[in-house]
């Protein structure tokens, strides 16, 4: 590998409706290049590169016979046992969860949550090298709190043994864990711009589409530049790792 590698962060994206969307703009100094695994195009951990997203979608972590699920849960697992800076998103951190023996509850009981949340960070966030940019050590706990955008009914119930648990809102605890030194789970969608939101809320009865506008409305220039410095750290995090690799 030679120091001019730019270093490619591979997108599995589960569902048609769900792309990386703003995160493309932010992913500063890496290359994305996107696997569509609703498809069925096949992925190895030997073809992910340097990094590895994982996105959300509308089916559930253990529908292992809709296109893609097993084979991202397989993913996943490699991924991390690889060393590989990995972030699963919604979805995507459920998979992470299962895969590294977590538990996912289905429509779990709290009911679905949508909208904007206020993620509350725990001090073990303060250190985290993905989410510990986003924090002010100065700020007291109670108020380290981040708006963000959210739209899922099932939800992690067990994270894996020895996970971190960085955050948690008001109706659901893990809103964001670590899994080893480099693998994220983010309940919440920090790549989500608000047409998209706008289009998954439309997707759910369940849903008041106009309250999830207003307040994506009032909430997302603070949205934008957290989501922006998330992804930016997380492209550092590859880019690091990938630095250290040349070293070697």
């Amino acid at each position: 590998m030679s120091p001019a590698h730019t270093p490619v962060v591979t997108v599995v994206q589960l569902d048609a409706g769900v792309p990386l969307d703003r995160f493309a703009d932010w992913l500063d100094g890496v290359e994305t290049r996107t696997v569509h695994a609703y498809r069925g195009e096949p992925l190895t951990v030997d073809e992910v590169g340097d990094g590895l997203i994982v996105l959300g979608g509308q089916m559930s972590a253990l529908d292992v016979d809709v296109p893609g699920i097993a084979a991202t849960r397989t993913l996943l697992a490699e991924a991390v046992a690889a060393g590989v800076p990995t972030l699963g998103i919604c979805l995507g951190a459920q998979l992470l969860a299962v895969a590294q023996g977590g538990r996912v509850h289905v429509a779990a009981p709290p009911g679905r949550e949508a909208g904007v949340i206020e993620v509350h960070w725990r001090p073990e966030a303060l250190t985290d090298a993905l989410v510990g940019p986003l924090l002010d050590p100065g700020t007291p706990e109670e108020r380290r709190t981040t708006p963000m955008p959210s739209m899922h009914a099932d939800a992690v119930v067990d994270l894996p043994r020895g996970a971190v648990w960085l955050a948690h809102s008001r109706q659901y605890p893990y809103q964001a864990f670590r899994v080893g030194p480099s693998a994220w789970g983010l309940q919440f969608h920090p790549e989500a711009s608000p047409a998209t939101l706008h289009a998954w809320a439309q997707l759910h009865a369940d849903v008041d589409t106009a309250a999830v506008d207003e307040a994506v409305q009032r909430h997302d220039r603070s949205i934008a530049a957290h989501g922006a410095l998330l992804a930016r750290t997380f492209a550092g995090v590859v880019r690091e790792r990938t630095q250290d690799a040349v070293l070697v």
